[in-house]
């Protein structure tokens, strides 16, 4: 009666692969060659040695990838900036509907013109910001292109 009850259950577990890796192979390294071997594996970007070393025992590819903190840093706040400049936009049509609808068209106009002189200033900022982006960008292709 045990007999089929076990047979019964599902067996859980991973499938087996259908060619395993079953073959390994033991090197030695010296102190220099060793951190040279991590260096290579840190530029990588890999997760796993043993897929870096397969990879450069069978001439696939190896990405390298260098991350620059500043570019990076850059990156982040002028995302952080477009999402700030974002919701002025959202509070700017909040802000002309309330005018609307809460004060007469003579007081509403007043306030929509000093929220215009306001909105010019914005824009000449972000054309700044975008001029700034774009020399960075140069400067940052031109840097690449040196390595």
């Amino acid at each position: 009666m045990n007999d089929k009850n076990n047979e019964q259950q599902k067996k859980g577990g991973r499938h087996p692969k259908v060619d395993p890796a079953k073959i390994r192979y033991t090197i030695s390294l010296n102190e220099a060659e060793h951190s040279r071997f991590l260096e290579l594996f840190d530029q990588s970007g890999m997760k796993v040695k043993a897929h870096f070393i397969t990879a450069c025992i069978f001439d696939k590819p190896i990405k390298i990838i260098k991350i620059d903190k500043g570019s990076l840093d850059f990156y982040m706040r002028l995302t952080s900036f477009h999402s700030q400049f974002r919701n002025a936009g959202v509070n700017y049509n909040q802000i002309v509907k309330i005018l609307y609808t809460h004060f007469s068209e003579k007081k509403a106009a007043s306030f929509l013109y000093k929220l215009e002189k306001q909105t010019v200033e914005m824009i000449e900022i972000f054309k700044n910001v975008i001029k700034i982006t774009e020399e960075f960008h140069q400067k940052n292709l031109q840097n690449n292109k040196v390595e």
